[in-house]
């Protein structure tokens, strides 16, 4: 579910995200919250490759937390390297992002 958020475009996040969700960027830095997101992201999704590594998953009855390290590409964009959290929420057997955080490393 994470790669495709990176993967997929915004269609894809749009549909796995909570309404009022809050997302965290480095670049621009910025801190986006419900359809502020859907402006952000549109230039910003659907990166044909994408490496994860050092992945970790915590949850606690509906709530679980997924954080790890990706290498991610698309063409005339160079490497993006970042730590990110991701928060889901599930809401009726669904699981709903309600927070994404990144941090660009070098």
């Amino acid at each position: 579910m994470e790669e495709h958020f990176w993967t997929s475009g915004a269609d894809n996040v749009r549909a796995t995200t909570a309404t009022n969700a809050v997302m965290v960027f480095p670049y621009p830095p910025c801190i986006l919250q419900g359809d502020q997101i859907w402006t952000h992201l549109g230039q910003r999704t659907g990166w044909r490759s994408v490496v994860m590594a050092e992945r970790r998953a915590m949850r606690c009855r509906g709530i679980a937390i997924l954080t790890y390290r990706v290498s991610a590409e698309k063409a005339d964009v160079p490497i993006y390297k970042a730590l990110c959290a991701s928060t889901y929420l599930n809401d009726d057997d669904s699981w709903l992002r309600i927070s994404h955080q990144q941090t660009a490393v070098t």
